[in-house]
């Protein structure tokens, strides 16, 4: 009964009131203030990692260091697939180095398909880049896709109009298409880009080979495409000169 007048006293409900408002907030504080000095378990880069390498665990290590010290979008997910963003297994960005005893920074990290050109670090063994001026015609309207795979035929005319015609290259792989301003045309499928370049993985031998012919008056390379790709596995493909005889005349023809 006692209980029940006290509670009917504004002034008794509003000191409770009070009370209960400061015990709350001295908690919170409470929790806030420890949260912020309590010890975080955070990676740091081991040593300098240049711009465009892989992070692999060799070259983390970890530092205790104060949740109120961490400025900025420091990444803390070294390798669990349960959280966003996790460090290992993603690259250093362009132009941008991580200095060893640096934490790692979101900004400074980006998945391998993020990067420019990146298809200049998975380059298969023995091969280079090459790079071949297309239009949007000459691919077919825009249907060479990276990963493709086409054939290279040479057609020249002689002074007799006596025509040269053959493949030259087979199952040139398809590293990347770009548009006239260096951009990967399907990169974007909201502007429409059109192809300028098409770069492709092929040998020294079939560079020297294709630029030579590149530069023959009266001469020309026609890209077809071929469905190889989709008849063989990936590692049972051969990128190969097809024609002796056309590679005969082409290196005649630089003589």
């Amino acid at each position: 009964m006692k209980l029940k007048n006290l509670l009917a006293n504004k002034n008794v409900v509003t000191i409770l009131g009070v009370i209960l408002i400061v015990v709350v907030l001295y908690a919170f504080y409470n929790w806030r203030v420890n949260e912020a000095i309590n010890p975080v378990h955070v990676p740091y880069a081991k040593v300098t990692i240049g711009p465009r390498t892989e992070i692999t665990p060799e070259m983390i290590d970890y530092v205790d260091i104060q949740q109120i010290s961490l400025k900025g979008n420091v990444l803390t997910n070294v390798n669990n697939p349960d959280q966003p963003k996790k460090i290992i297994g993603r690259y250093t960005n362009v132009n941008c180095t991580i200095p060893a005893g640096s934490l790692f920074y979101d900004e400074a990290l980006v998945l391998f398909e993020e990067l420019p050109d990146s298809f200049l670090i998975d380059m298969p063994e023995g091969m280079v880049a090459y790079n071949f001026n297309v239009t949007t015609m000459s691919t077919y309207g825009n249907s060479i896709y990276p990963g493709n795979y086409v054939d290279v035929y040479f057609k020249g005319v002689e002074e007799n109009d006596k025509i040269i015609l053959g493949k030259l290259v087979s199952n040139v792989k398809t590293l990347a298409v770009k548009d006239s301003s260096g951009q990967h045309v399907f990169e974007n499928t909201q502007e429409n880009r059109e192809p300028s370049q098409i770069i492709f993985a092929v040998t020294e031998e079939m560079s020297e080979l294709l630029r030579t012919a590149e530069y023959i008056n009266n001469a020309e390379l026609i890209l077809v495409p071929t469905n190889v790709s989709y008849k063989l596995d990936a590692d049972k493909i051969v990128t190969e000169i097809s024609s002796d005889d056309i590679k005969t005349y082409i290196e005649n023809k630089r003589a």
